[in-house]
């Protein structure tokens, strides 16, 4: 970080909220670390460190700053140059596993030893995976203190702590102050949710498409699993053996979302945080983004007019993989409305206090054991049918990882995929881009991609992308959105099917994608 010091300084001095979480800054004449958009006094240049993650700002003896709050600041995303690495402690924070054990079990899971593990983590982010763990509990300590009135053995057991004492031992000793001291500002918080569910604020980097998200979240909603309402995004959640609900809205004034969750939910917070963030890309960087798209003559003009847009993602993967085969030939609206049969057939039920949040996302275990009569009699064909079954067995059996947090490469996960049957190329791109949040999708067949690039076709699309990497899926949002006036382009017959196109239908300039 040393050798871009008078970058960084500048960013800290701008208060750039387009970096807010890429680099801390450690003050050592207050032994305090903050987030570039802190608004406090800018300090001198000489009593400035630099540090790429919370966790090395921590390791040199610098505690959080109670006014910036480092725990709010985003995440990054995941590249493809420090994918593995990311994964790991994307994995690390959600397994409710003994420390050492937990090693060994999730190197493991990357074909890595323990050894290559920590050297691996420690490359990419500057710390070890432990140390880079335990400051990540305890950030989410703080914000559970600061943020609700949950009680201390849940805000332990939920940020990962073995006990109430550990925790009180950790805030003395990293942050020089007793844990009490955080709840100062909980009352209100409490009393605008209620008592059965809490409010966390999930930060991003502006500028965010929040409209478009949930506009594009409520044209594939899967009925009695998701429902968009009072600007607000619902779900039911199953997690770690717990279930619940939660509720997504925009937090006015701030660069962050707001998200309400039942206290069922909560020995599951380290995942559900983890997925939400990855449902509404949270992590993005708009600022690369943006300028890397903007200098294409093809898509400056949409890129200047919603720099903000994200890629949806997937709270599950599984449900993605369902979803987009389950749109295959139809329209979205017709798709959603046969998602909605085979939730009601398929997912568990579930009681909310919403009306309309009824089952959760069916198991793939549940899917896989399913016959093909089963689901045909909901008006699925045979064909399809047969390959939900498929693609359920692959996950149910561990052959196939639809979650961002797959440890396989995308191009790995995307051959799998085209080997079931009815999964061809465009379903694969899209499940890739969604599902496993990889930022380089390019669903080439896609007819309103190449109809919007002047009626090209797949290999002229796939070579005008090129210089769209490693952005592609979010050039595909934007193509998405042309003004192309391509009206009532629909599929052609066996779309979807291997070596097929996308579910699709174009009505008076506007598009459907799956």
């Amino acid at each position: 970080m040393d050798s871009n010091r008078r970058r960084l300084y500048a960013a800290l001095a701008a208060h750039d909220p387009r970096l807010d979480g890429v680099f801390f800054v450690g003050v050592t004449s207050t032994g305090i670390y903050c987030r570039p958009t802190c608004t406090v006094r800018t300090p001198k240049s000489t009593n400035c460190r630099f540090f790429s993650s919370a966790g090395a700002a921590e390791q040199e003896g610098f505690r959080p700053c109670l006014r910036c709050r480092p725990e709010l600041a985003p995440g990054l995303p995941i590249d493809d140059s420090q994918r593995v690495a990311r994964l790991i402690v994307q994995r690390l924070e959600e397994a409710a596993l003994d420390e050492r054990k937990g090693l060994d079990a999730i190197a493991g899971q990357f074909e890595l030893s323990a050894r290559q593990m920590r050297r691996l983590v420690r490359e990419a982010l500057g710390v070890s995976p432990m140390q880079l763990l335990r400051t990540r509990r305890l950030l989410l300590a703080k914000q559970l203190l600061t943020e609700t009135r949950l009680r201390v053995a849940d805000v332990s057991g939920a940020a990962g702590f073995s006990s109430v004492r550990r925790l009180n031992e950790d805030f003395r000793l990293r942050y020089r102050m007793p844990r009490a001291r955080l709840r100062r500002t909980a009352a209100a918080q409490t009393a605008a949710t209620g008592g059965g569910t809490s409010t966390l604020q999930l930060a991003y980097r502006p500028p965010y498409d929040w409209d478009g998200i949930l506009a594009f979240l409520g044209a594939r909603a899967l009925k009695g699993v998701e429902w968009i309402g009072g600007d607000a995004y619902w779900r039911t959640v199953r997690l770690g053996g717990v279930q619940g609900w939660i509720r997504v809205t925009s937090a006015q004034g701030k660069n962050a979302l707001r998200l309400e969750f039942a206290h069922s939910l909560t020995p599951a917070l380290p995942a559900l945080l983890n997925r939400v963030r990855a449902l509404f890309d949270l992590n993005a960087r708009p600022d690369l983004i943006s300028t890397h798209l903007a200098g294409d003559v093809r898509l400056a003009g949409e890129v200047a007019r919603n720099p903000g847009i994200r890629v949806p993602g997937a709270f599950e993967g599984f449900e993605i993989g369902l979803r987009a085969i389950l749109g295959q030939q139809i329209t979205v609206k017709g798709a959603t409305t046969i998602a909605g049969r085979f939730v009601e057939a398929f997912g568990d039920p579930i009681v909310t206090p919403v009306a309309a949040l009824h089952r959760l996302t069916p198991r793939a275990s549940r899917v896989a054991a399913a016959g093909v009569g089963d689901i045909a009699r909901l008006g699925i064909v045979a064909a399809r049918a047969r390959s939900l079954i498929a693609l359920a067995e692959a996950q149910r059996s561990h052959a196939l990882c639809l979650d961002g947090g797959a440890h396989q490469r995308p191009e790995e996960t995307i051959e799998r995929l085209v080997e079931l049957p009815g999964i061809g190329a465009w379903t694969a791109q899209y499940i890739a881009m969604r599902a496993l949040q990889w930022p380089d999708a390019f669903p080439k067949e896609d007819v309103v991609i190449r109809a919007n690039l002047g009626g090209i076709t797949a290999k002229e699309a796939e070579a005008l992308s090129q210089p769209w990497r490693p952005w592609r899926s979010y050039a595909v949002m934007h193509v998405w959105r042309m003004a192309g006036q391509h009206a009532s382009i629909r599929r052609p017959a066996g779309a979807g099917t291997r070596g097929g196109l996308r579910p699709l239908r174009v009505t008076g300039g506007r598009h459907d994608p799956g």
